[in-house]
């Protein structure tokens, strides 16, 4: 049974306009306020509320929603009843209310509020940049050992997509939220966001080092092909791979988007939309980009040019052409037995 090949690479323009089209709606969603960031990076009040008997998180921020905060972070603290809520930034008479809600509806042994500001989610954000620009230069030095310079660019490109993609959705799910009044969706940025971009780098880069490493073995025996074509048949080689290996890692995240506490729900988000991304970006984006840039190199050039020339660049996937009808030839009729008889008379005579 003959194995089913796609043309990735022959659509690869196909590909860069859906990213880009995605990229840009985002960038859009952001100038038009679509991306909310969480009391950690805006600020707010954050009240420690020590309870004689603990909660649970989900009864807390039930007693929250008449005052719109249910979307407010909720951590326990040290043995579980000790709590620590964090809410935007609330006028005394709203600090007031809350506070008396929860001694209203909970057994409440001592609370304390005091304003925080933006500072925390700031610095948990300058460290994440100087993480992640770190790990870029050690994955360039790596992948320009490991493998070649050209595949290093080709992963760059690839992660840098996944970063946009990701707080390019954020922003549209964001504006839609503001728009629609939707709240099902967590849109908010919080330091569990920027936690989920870095680990969604992590899987897209293995994702895509998996792809490459199949194509570096395949370049050893390219024989009659353009390097996209070998880089084309390399990812057919390994694309089921990829899908297993994605719907493996994707079943918890849902779970966790769906069953997760409150807290966790912006950080299943975020690993769905990123982990989507970068299956998508190791095979539509990272794989056509190192082929255009091989394709730059005289090796790969001049063979394409010469295959071109030949005429055997044509695609393999053309349909054979039905072979010729032979003619039918009508068989030569059979003498009868009478005929036969008047033969042999007419040679009688003739002798």
């Amino acid at each position: 049974m003959a194995r089913f090949h796609f043309n990735y690479i022959g659509r690869k323009y196909l590909w860069f306009g859906i990213s880009g089209a995605i990229i840009l709606l985002g960038v859009i969603a952001i100038m038009m306020g679509g991306l909310k960031f969480g009391v950690e990076f805006q600020g707010g009040n954050q009240y420690n509320v020590v309870f004689k008997k603990a909660p649970a998180v989900e009864q807390i921020r039930e007693s929250l929603k008449p005052y719109k905060q249910e979307g407010s972070t909720i951590q326990p603290v040290g043995s579980g009843k000790e709590f620590m809520i964090r809410t935007p930034r609330l006028a005394v008479a709203e600090q007031t209310k809350i506070k008396n809600a929860l001694k209203e509806d909970f057994d409440v042994k001592d609370i304390s509020m005091r304003d925080i500001g933006p500072g925390w989610g700031q610095q948990v954000t300058d460290g994440a940049i100087k993480a992640l620009i770190a790990s870029l230069i050690v994955i360039l030095l790596y992948i320009s050992v490991r493998f070649e310079f050209r595949m290093a660019i080709a992963v760059i490109v690839a992660l840098i997509h996944d970063g946009l993609i990701v707080v390019g959705v954020y922003s549209l799910m964001g504006l839609i939220e503001t728009k629609a009044g939707l709240t099902f969706i967590p849109t908010e940025v919080t330091p569990n966001t920027v936690a989920a971009l870095l680990t969604i780098l992590g899987f897209s880069l293995y994702d895509t080092i998996v792809v490459f490493h199949r194509i570096k073995e395949n370049t050893e025996v390219i024989g009659k092909r353009t390097y996209s074509m070998m880089a084309n048949d390399s990812i057919n080689q390994v694309i089921m791979r990829s899908v297993n290996t994605s719907l493996t890692e994707l079943v918890p995240v849902i779970a966790l988007l769906f069953f997760g506490g409150e807290t966790l729900k912006d950080f299943g988000f975020a690993m769905l939309v990123g982990l989507i991304s970068g299956v998508y970006s190791s095979i539509f984006i990272a794989s056509p980009v190192l082929a255009m840039l091989k394709e730059m190199e005289p090796r790969y050039r001049m063979l394409r040019e010469k295959l071109a020339a030949t005429g055997q660049f044509a695609a393999k996937t053309k349909e054979k052409q039905a072979p010729a009808e032979t003619p039918v030839v009508a068989p030569a009729s059979v003498p009868s037995a009478a005929q036969k008889a008047k033969k042999k008379a007419k040679k009688k005579k003739r002798r």
